[in-house]
Formats: C-alpha cells, structure tokens, sequence
C-alpha cells in the first residue's frame, strides 16, 4: 500500500471535488466543466509532478493518472451517450480517475451505481410508482432481446435521480475505505 501522505493531496482534492459535484448536481441538475477539466488537470499534473511519469516504484504516477482517467471517464461517456447519464458525470469519473487511479475510479463507479439503484428504488416508492417502473424495465429488456432498438423505457413519471450525488457518496465510501483500510483497500493498493 502506497504511504497515504504520498495520496492525501490527492484524497483531499477529490473530497472537495466530490462536494462540490453534489450541491452542483443537486441545485442545477448538471456537474459543471468549471469543476471537472481543473480536477482532472490537477489529479495529472499533480501526479506528475509529486510521483513522476513512470508508475513503477511509485503511488500512481502520470501514467496512472491518465489510465484513471481514461477508464473513469469511458464506461460513463458510453452511458451518456447511451442516455442514462449527463456528460458532466462522465467528467466527474475521469477526474476521481486522473486523482486517484483506475482501481479507485471503478470502485467509486461501483459504489456509486449502488447507490443510485437505492435512490432510485427509495424514489419510486414514495412517489409509488415501483410497480409502473419495474413493468417499463422488463418491456424494455423483452424488447432489447427480440429487437434491435428497443423502445425507450422512460415516461414523464420515470424517477430523476442525481447521478452525480450518487458517485460523490460512492466515492466518499471509497475515501473513508482507503483511510480506514477497509475491505475495498487491499484491492486499490494491493499487488493484485
């Protein structure tokens, strides 16, 4: 495991960015590029310039840091396009990937989506719905299995659920993991 001073900077730029996406989220229902592209320039630049460009010996290095971004921003580019997500989600990921590296990315993506399974879940049941949701779901699966292009499952009742509140629990769960040396650690700093 790396020594987590060599990480606390990068601990503590995702904690302030992981706030900030969730009021940003919360208040005006998107993640803003003014909060994103510096986040994911900081995690690069700071990687390079704190544990240099080669990752091997090192924390994460700018090798790392861009291989997190990559694989934080990709799944949730495709999940944007595909419409389930907003493009400043997306963003989001690549930068807790350019800070923390891809393990960390996909953990946060991990815990994040459990999350907002459990929002959405908690949302349909007050606004009761669950039944209606889960009926559109299954249409929309027997669909994509006998066609194509199924026909989109979402009506003016679908449940709008903040992603981006959603990756920052997810990803606060990751942090206080990793500081604590919770079960999730040994696989972000292990040799595996």
């Amino acid at each position: 495991m790396p020594p987590l001073d060599a990480t606390m900077w990068a601990y503590a730029v995702l904690v302030a960015v992981l706030i900030a996406a969730a009021v940003d989220d919360v208040r005006t229902g998107k993640i803003h590029n003014w909060l994103t592209y510096p986040a994911a320039v900081i995690g690069i630049a700071g990687h390079c310039f704190l544990d240099g460009v080669d990752i091997h010996g090192r924390p994460l290095g700018v090798a790392g840091a861009v291989v997190g971004l990559l694989v934080g921003f990709g799944p949730m580019f495709l999940a944007w396009r595909a419409g389930g997500v907003g493009g400043g989600d997306a963003k989001l990921m690549g930068a807790v990937g350019a800070l923390t590296g891809w393990k960390f990315a996909l953990a946060t993506m991990l815990c994040g989506f459990v999350i907002a399974g459990l929002m959405a879940i908690i949302v349909t049941l007050r606004r009761r719905i669950l039944r209606r949701t889960i009926g559109r779901i299954w249409w929309f699966l027997v669909q994509a299995v006998l066609r194509n292009k199924p026909d989109d499952p979402s009506s003016e009742d679908s449940p709008q659920i903040a992603i981006g509140l959603a990756l920052a629990f997810g990803g606060s769960i990751v942090v206080a993991d990793a500081l604590f040396k919770g079960p999730m650690a040994n696989w972000l700093f292990g040799a595996g």
